[in-house]
């Protein structure tokens, strides 16, 4: 084949802010027969035949095309027609001629398309007279096909070539678990390492194989077929892999070819967010929709420890299913908050570990007792649940019943020492009553008292907590609206003790008994504010008793030097005058 010179490339590609290949904005696509200018270099294209889909190639992939180049006067310089097969080359390259690489990133597969290039200084064929450097040239291009090339790592250790792409479903995470299929090449062909024909299981965040194998397919989507050439750095440069099933060994620094096809992928969903409870999704659900808390869920599941005994099962051998209210304690937190994340017909399995289970107690259940600190691992059927509204679905009625009906819930669970679960019931209370607007006079009434109601309930279980800066911010949005509420004052005071801002709980203390003179509680926890007081000053007193001793330290070591260099100045100046003439 012969190819153009690529003197000048850079010019033709570099000379403008405009990246190479791009079209102008805004164009809308060519219908066969037009002709457009599709960058600011000078390059045309007419489009001859139409490509399928929308896709185009990206530089750095492979393409398959074939093309003809010749002059304006219909003198041929080059085909790829006359030898009867296309050429395959790596877009960027320049492989055909300068310029003819930013066409070919615009078509799609199948396209035909002419590219006429503008004169330019070496541009030419140097070894036919035919062609001048500065001749216009035109190339027909037909885009066969091409392969998506991917450099996975960024630095060349791992280059990904898609050669059948996958579905739409994927990429694959850390803990998610694949099924793969791969066949291992040295270079020179020989395979030294190869799947069954079911493929291999393995969770992602553990490996395989080698180190390229996790990487690629972090990138890969389902029924995704690729071959990797891996360099060494990602493949085994430290030592020999030893012979497997046959298969010979991998010498260090070997780079490897890797036929690999991601099959499938269960994904793994981090539920809680601390690898505390881990959700394997076996079979899809339907729809979007997933049950939230409060919803009436349906369920069957078996229930194990990690050995494999089984400690109880529901909805199995004419046994019913279980059916219980979410976020209410009905079953363990673990189980519970895995299924707040699933839809109706999935299929999962849950692994809680004993934080999200029973703790570190031994619990008795239908089948086996549960040892101490044991993880439980659930194989959850979703059958069917009913979601709890949202807000926006009620009426202003309901939303207050319901808001009424949280607060009532928080304040049982308050009550049963259940601080966390309880702060959540108020902050869902307000959740209902959020939207001022919405309310007509004598409601709004009610739904202020509702709200002010929930917050003051809700600092307190802040402070329960020992989460003093929200116990400060339900009090002070309590203040913004009712300025002398007793209650907002003594529970944002306890929050400023605690935090030992002990002058702005004295400031609360003194509004609220302004406002109450008779509190009772109020003057109580006033005495322990002076007591702290009083601590406060003594340790302050020390501390700057401390300082001042330091100081007066400091003062009189350096009076000290000070009168002991006079001192030896002098005599020095003594000894002067002795040894005079």
């Amino acid at each position: 084949m012969v190819e153009f010179s690529r003197a000048n490339a850079e010019a033709f590609i570099d000379e403008d802010d405009e990246e190479a290949g791009e079209e102008i904005e805004s164009a809308p696509p060519l219908n066969i027969g037009d002709e457009r200018e599709i960058n600011s270099n000078g390059l045309k294209k007419k489009l001859i035949k139409l490509g399928l889909g929308w896709e185009t190639p990206e530089f750095g992939d492979e393409v398959t095309v074939h093309y003809v180049g010749s002059l304006r006067d219909g003198t041929k310089c080059v085909s790829t027609r006359d030898k009867g097969k296309p050429v395959t080359f790596k877009l960027g390259q320049e492989k055909v001629a300068t310029g003819v690489d930013c066409g070919i990133v615009t078509m799609r597969k199948g396209e035909t398309a002419l590219f006429t290039l503008p004169p330019r200084t070496g541009f030419g064929l140097a070894d036919l007279d035919a062609v001048s450097s500065n001749s216009v040239v035109q190339f027909e291009v037909e885009l066969v096909s091409w392969i998506t090339v991917v450099d996975v790592c960024k630095d060349g250790g791992i280059i990904k070539k898609i050669m059948e792409k996958g579905e739409l479903i994927g990429p694959p995470d850390d803990l998610d678990e694949v099924l793969a299929k791969y066949v291992v090449r040295l270079l020179d062909g020989v395979i030294v390492a190869k799947t069954p024909e079911h493929g291999v299981e393995f969770y992602v965040k553990d490996g395989h194989f080698c180190q390229a194998l996790p990487k690629a397919i972090k990138t890969m989507r389902r029924g995704e077929k690729v071959n990797l050439i891996v360099q060494p750095q990602y493949a085994f440069v430290d030592g020999v892999k030893d012979s497997e099933n046959g298969f010979p060994s991998i010498l260090p620094c070997s780079i490897l070819s890797i036929d690999l096809e991601l099959v499938s992928f269960k994904p793994v969903i981090n539920v809680t967010g601390d690898l505390g409870v881990l959700k394997k999704i076996l079979k899809e659900g339907e729809g979007t929709l997933t049950a939230n808390e409060g919803a009436a869920v349906t369920i069957r599941y078996t229930a194990k420890l990690e050995d494999g005994t089984l400690l109880e099962k529901r909805g199995f051998d004419g046994e019913a299913a279980l059916k219980f209210t979410t976020d209410e304690e009905q079953v363990i937190a673990g189980l519970d908050r895995a299924v707040t994340t699933m839809k109706k017909g999935e299929h999962a399995i849950v692994t809680a570990k004993p934080d999200y289970g029973f703790g570190n107690t031994e619990v008795k259940r239908d089948l086996a007792m549960v040892p101490p600190c044991s993880t439980i691992v659930f194989e959850v059927e979703m059958l069917e649940f009913t979601k709890e509204k949202d807000p926006w679905e009620m009426n202003k009625h309901e939303r207050i019943q319901v808001s009424q009906r949280k607060k009532e819930e928080g304040n049982l669970l308050f009550k049963n020492g259940k601080y966390q679960r309880a702060m959540k019931k108020y902050e869902k209370a307000v959740d209902y009553i959020n939207e001022d607007g919405t309310f007509e006079d004598d409601d709004q009434r009610l739904v202020k008292s509702l709200r002010v109601s929930c917050w003051l309930n809700g600092a307190a279980c802040c402070l329960k907590q020992n989460d003093f800066q929200e116990a400060f911010k339900l009090c002070s949005k309590v203040l913004e609206i009712e300025s002398c509420n007793v209650k907002a004052l003594y529970r944002r005071a306890q929050a400023f003790m605690e935090t030992a801002d002990l002058h702005l709980a004295e400031l609360d203390f003194k509004k609220a008994l302004e406002i109450d003179p008779q509190n009772r509680e109020v003057k109580l926890i006033q005495k322990t504010l002076k007591q702290l007081q009083v601590e406060s000053n003594k340790k302050d007193a020390k501390l700057y008793t401390t300082m001042f001793t330091r100081l007066s330290n400091e003062n009189s070591s350096a009076a000290k030097r000070l009168k002991v260099e006079e001192t030896e100045s002098k005599n020095e100046e003594n000894v002067g005058d002795i040894n005079m003439p």
